[in-house]
């Protein structure tokens, strides 16, 4: 089946190369293959599959071919990239609680909320930085 030009394993290929969008169900078989790659890492204490590819291949053979044929190569260079920078923050994270940082919720907004609080909060920025330039001339 090959030759025929809507094959499957021209569809892979294609979606490997970044040349066709993957849809809906072969993202679902992307995210099931890295899963499956990265809990066989996990068992073999492997976290950076770049750094330690020769091991990676060695203790997880099937889920790599699964991983690598299932997903597009940038992906899966952005997923083993992602899972070391995850890693990290965790662990910087860790070590913060230990040293008794406290974590804050933060949330911005950049606009005012639509209703009678726009129209309170509307230009109120600009009198505030005016106010701010008058003092200094004082």
């Amino acid at each position: 089946m090959g030759w025929w030009p809507f094959s499957s394993s021209s569809r892979s290929d294609a979606i490997r190369s970044g040349d066709a969008i993957p849809n809906r169900q072969e993202r679902a078989a992307c995210w099931a293959a890295r899963d499956a790659y990265f809990a066989c890492l996990d068992a073999h204490s492997i976290l950076d599959a770049n750094k330690d590819s020769a091991a990676a291949k060695r203790a997880c053979p099937l889920e790599s071919d699964v991983f690598e044929r299932d997903c597009a190569s940038a992906w899966v260079k952005y997923f083993k990239q992602w899972r070391v920078a995850d890693a990290q923050k965790r662990k910087r994270l860790d070590e913060l609680r230990r040293q008794g940082a406290h974590e804050m919720d933060v949330s911005t907004t950049f606009a005012p909320e639509s209703g009678a609080a726009a129209a309170a909060a509307k230009g109120k920025g600009k009198q505030d930085i005016q106010d701010l330039l008058d003092g200094k001339k004082r």
